[in-house]
């Protein structure tokens, strides 16, 4: 599910994105944490984790996930917003005013910056710092 990485830290996670995508990846790392700052980062799951909430995964286990998580994929950036207001993911109650992403339940894709309306992202990076959380669809 996850593009797989040799990093360990935040740090080499970002010091290891192609040069074609890290202009990108640092903005939009550096953009998180400015709009919610109470999230902090750390690196997960191969991927870059902002804030964590426990989480009962499919073996049971309790697990601390990303509230919101940067990834860097083969043909674009996947950005995960594990949060849910009544019922509904967060990302995809707002989908429509993202721009030019795909968005399914929880992770908004795109290409380019030029694809995703930034105001719209601060409300849902906002949101989802307020009301972290997954669907449990395993009952």
């Amino acid at each position: 599910m996850f593009k797989s990485t040799k990093a360990k830290s935040v740090e080499t996670y970002l010091a290891q994105v192609p040069e074609d995508r890290k202009d990108l990846v640092l903005f939009l790392h550096k953009y998180i944490k400015k709009t919610v700052p109470k999230l902090k980062s750390h690196f997960a799951y191969n991927m870059l984790g902002y804030g964590s909430f426990p989480y009962l995964n499919y073996k049971k286990e309790k697990i601390y996930w990303p509230v919101i998580a940067l990834a860097n994929q083969k043909n674009y950036i996947s950005l995960y917003v594990c949060a849910v207001d009544r019922g509904q993911y967060i990302a995809e109650k707002y989908k429509k005013e993202l721009g030019k992403v795909s968005v399914g339940r929880s992770c908004i894709r795109f290409r380019k910056l030029e694809d995703i309306n930034l105001a719209a992202l601060k409300k849902v990076l906002q949101l989802a710092a307020k009301f972290p959380g997954l669907i449990n669809s395993r009952s």
